[in-house]
């Protein structure tokens, strides 16, 4: 699955290619009564710490993170799809199976199911996709430990949220970090909000705008323009599992000079159901070959 900050992680040709950011929890108007200690931490209020804490709790749970089955609707500037997942030890199988809400036609059901079974009869692809999890898990593990060294941190308040209360913090660019790799250098231009749940201390919610232009290889590789938003809730499907739930992204840029790079899509998870320990490529195909309709899978 998909977590916090996954989606700044993995652009090709050494930027990276796009998934993530926590945003929007609806939440009620805050009450006249809520006590001093839910309003404000003490004067000793370490908010780089709180986000420390946050991470590790993210890492955490990442090494005991239950497989799950959901539905990732998806809206960009040329479509709107929904695609059934499902997560496996060697990444994630996906099926389309609609597109404008609709049910896919005979034709392009048949293409998806084509799809699948070559996948499920040639190792060289599943090598690959395999390959390509793993490396994205090690890099977002990476980029997840640097994020409370990367920003500064600043308590703002507590904020209704989930039906119970989070740490609201601002954040912006910290001038004293060094980044360790040229993924790294997307912090230098991001300043925006961070909600934390007080309770389980997990992040929520963040909205993260570019404050200034930021360049890969002096911006012969790449450069994200100055005004670009992101956008990423997360919340807790039940068990204590958080997971990422909406997205969304409006980013410009331009890739090596000359080819124009827009990131604008929004991406929302639903549906999430436990999916079977131990799946690998073969049998997770075989349960999504079975999966007729997007009406299927919601159980209608």
């Amino acid at each position: 699955m998909y977590a916090l900050w996954d989606i700044l992680l993995r652009w090709e040709g050494g930027l990276m290619s796009v998934r993530m950011m926590i945003g929007l929890i609806v939440v009620g108007a805050a009450s006249s009564t809520v006590s001093s200690a839910q309003m404000a931490p003490t004067a000793t209020f370490d908010a780089t710490a709180l986000v420390r804490r946050a991470t590790q709790h993210r890492l955490d749970a990442m090494s005991h993170h239950r497989p799950l089955r959901y539905l990732l609707h998806r809206i960009d500037s040329r479509s709107d799809t929904t695609r059934d997942v499902i997560e496996t030890n060697d990444g994630d199988v996906s099926r389309l199976v609609a597109i404008d809400g609709r049910p896919l036609s005979a034709e392009a059901n048949q293409a998806e199911l084509n799809w699948l079974n070559d996948l499920a009869t040639h190792p060289e692809i599943q090598d690959r996709l395999r390959m390509q999890h793993r490396k994205d898990t090690d890099r977002i593990n990476r980029f997840v430990r640097l994020l409370p060294g990367a920003l500064l941190y600043r308590f703002e308040g507590m904020v209704p949220c989930g039906g119970g209360w989070c740490y609201l913090l601002s954040f912006s660019p910290n001038p004293n970090f060094t980044p360790p790799n040229r993924e790294a250098k997307i912090f230098r231009g991001l300043a925006g909000e961070v909600w934390i749940d007080q309770t389980q201390e997990r992040l929520t919610r963040v909205e993260a705008h570019l404050v200034a232009n930021v360049d890969f290889g002096w911006g012969i590789i790449g450069r994200l323009y100055k005004g670009g938003t992101i956008m990423i809730e997360q919340e807790d499907i039940g068990g204590n599992d958080w997971e990422l739930t909406r997205m969304k992204f409006n980013i410009t840029g331009k890739a090596l000079m000359v080819k124009s790079l827009r990131f604008q899509f929004t991406e929302e998870l639903s549906n999430f159901s436990p999916a079977q320990t131990g799946l690998n490529f073969r049998a997770a195909i075989k349960i999504l070959e079975q999966s007729e309709s997007l009406d299927t899978h919601n159980g209608r």
